[in-house]
């Protein structure tokens, strides 16, 4: 005599659910008419009312941008970290994650030195008149770069990075795996982030 059994009780044991995913997804920020010369020039002549573009018209800008950091870290009770060189910037941000509560926002906000190609001015001069005047020149530099780390309901543990120098180009990370973990346990209530690698 056979006893009837139900599907689930047949599959139970024999299937396996499996998910594939990208791990980490990056997505780069810029203004792409600020990578260009012309464009840095049409900026600041259109956009901020000057004549010319050079670093001391930038510098302005890099203090406000800056500055508008300092005050969120402030207003939002966040720490600011100063990662130390050669220090895993992931190490840091898995401390934090470990004692975070699971709620949306932002964990903390690091800041290193980086290198980065930036805009920058150099000093030409007219061949006829020998009059001076400043040139627009791509250089490597080593500026702070600020790393915002956060949690989300749908993509768990990510980060923003910003160059603190002209043109202020950025990038964002989320790990792939925990918005699949994420989505796979939405039914349940689940976004715990129990064995994750995430930043």
């Amino acid at each position: 005599m056979t006893v009837a059994r139900t599907a689930a009780e047949v599959l139970d044991g024999h299937v396996t659910l499996e998910v594939e995913s990208i791990d980490r997804m990056y997505l780069n920020l810029y203004v792409p008419q600020l990578q260009r010369d012309l464009g840095v020039v049409g900026f600041f002549k259109h956009h901020r009312g000057l004549p010319f573009a050079s670093g001391a018209v930038m510098q302005p800008i890099t203090e406000e941008f800056v500055g508008s950091i300092h005050r969120f870290v402030d207003t939002q009770g966040v720490d600011l970290v100063r990662f130390a060189r050669g220090q895993r910037k992931d190490d840091v941000a898995q401390e934090y994650l470990a004692g975070h509560d699971g709620s949306e926002g932002v964990l903390l906000v690091g800041v290193a030195q980086e290198k980065a190609s930036v805009w920058g001015t150099t000093t030409r001069h007219n061949p006829e008149t020998g009059a001076a005047y400043p040139w627009l020149v791509r250089e490597k530099r080593m500026p702070k770069h600020y790393y915002f780390y956060g949690f989300d309901d749908d993509f768990g543990p990510f980060f923003i990075k910003f160059c603190s120098y002209f043109p202020y180009t950025g990038r964002v990370c989320v790990n792939g795996n925990e918005y699949a973990k994420r989505d796979a346990g939405a039914d349940r209530g689940d976004h715990g982030c129990e064995s994750c690698v995430c930043f």
